[in-house]
C-alpha cells in the first residue's frame, strides 16, 4: 500500500499531511490503529528494514529504540509517509478495523518555527489553509493551553527558551487533533531538567487526547518512562517487544521501571557490553 505525503510550504516548510492513497475513507476522529506486514526498506543495497511486522493498536504509546543505523528513524519516516516501504504493507485502520485514512503528524528533535509568525499563528499552521485565521487563531490558543504556553501567545518565537519552543512545535502537531502522532527525538536538544518537564508533558497530554503515538528515542529511561510498550530493532529487525506495565502516570526513580529499562539496555548492548 502506497502512502503520499502531501507538504505545503509558505516559504518554510509546514506541517505534513498524510493519507492513504486509497479509496479508504477518512478517520474522522479519534485514534488511528497502525499494521505493519513484512516491511521491508533497502537503500541500494543496503537493507535497513527485514521484514518488520506489527500491530499498534489506537491509543497506544509505543517507543522505538535501538543503536544508531539500526532502521528506526526509517521505520518512523515511512510511517509518516516521508519514504515508501520497499516491500510490505502500511495500513491504518478505524476503530472497527477497516483501514482509513489517518490524520498523522511529527514532532521532530528541531521545533521548526517560523521566525515572522508570532506563537499562535506558528500552532495554526498545524490547521493548513482549511480555515480562516481567527477561527485557527482560537484553535491555537486552546490547544497553547493545554501545553501550558497560552500566556506566551502572542511572542515571538526569538523570545521562547528551548523548552518553550518544543512545546510550540508540540501544539502545532496537536492542533488538528491527530489519530497518530509520531515523535523524533523531540526531546534530544533539551537540557535534562527540561527534557524530564517535557517527558511529563507529553505523556499529560497524550493520556488526556488518547491519540497513538509513536516516539523513536535513543533514551531508553525515556522510552520506558513515556511508553506502553518499547520496540528494540536490531539491523532491521524487531528484536524485542517488551510491555511497560505500569500504570499513568509514572515517576522517575520507580524501582520496576529501572529493571525494565536494565533488560532494554541488555537487549541493545549485547555480549560485547556496547563496545
Amino acid at each position: 500500500m502506497t502512502l503520499v505525503a502531501h507538504e505545503r510550504f509558505q516559504a518554510a516548510p509546514r506541517e505534513p499531511e498524510y493519507e492513504i492513497d486509497s479509496a479508504a475513507p477518512a478517520l474522522q476522529a479519534g485514534a488511528a490503529a497502525i499494521t505493519l506486514k513484512g516491511l521491508e526498506k533497502s537503500f541500494g543495497s543496503n537493507r535497513v528494514l527485514r521484514g518488520i511486522s506489527l500491530h499498534i493498536p489506537a491509543g497506544q504509546f509505543v517507543a522505538v529504540i535501538g543503536k544508531s543505523g539500526c532502521g528506526k528513524s526509517t521505520l518512523l519516516r515511512i510511517l509518516m509517509g516521508l519514504d515508501e516501504p520497499s516491500a510490505g504493507e502500511l495500513h491504518f485502520e478505524n476503530e472497527a478495523g477497516d483501514d482509513a485514512q489517518a490524520n498523522a503528524r511529527i514532532v521532530f528533535q528541531e521545533p521548526r518555527l517560523l521566525p515572522w509568525l508570532d506563537v499562535a499563528d506558528n500552532v495554526a499552521v498545524g490547521l493548513g489553509d482549511r480555515v480562516d485565521r481567527q477561527t485557527g487563531r482560537s484553535a491555537a490558543e486552546a490547544v497553547l493551553d493545554e501545553v501550558q504556553l497560552a500566556e506566551k501567545a502572542g511572542e515571538w518565537p526569538a523570545r521562547l527558551s528551548g523548552g518553550q519552543r518544543q512545546r510550540v512545535a508540540l501544539a502545532r502537531a496537536l492542533v488538528s487533533r491527530p489519530g497518530v502522532l509520531a515523535l523524533d527525538e523531540p526531546l534530544g536538544a533539551l537540557d535534562a531538567l527540561t527534557r524530564i518537564s517535557m517527558q511529563e508533558l507529553i505523556s499529560r497530554v497524550w493520556r488526556e487526547l488518547r491519540f497513538t503515538a509513536v516516539l523513536v528515542t535513543h533514551d531508553v529511561s525515556e522510552a520506558v518512562h513515556l511508553a506502553d510498550r518499547v520496540i528494540v530493532l536490531d539491523e532491521g529487525r524487531v528484536a524485542v517487544d517488551l510491555a511497560i506495565p505500569e500504570p499513568h502516570p509514572r515517576r522517575h526513580g520507580n524501582a520496576k521501571l529501572a529493571e525494565l529499562e536494565g533488560q532494554l539496555l541488555a537487549a541493545i548492548l549485547g555480549s560485547d557490553g556496547g563496545h
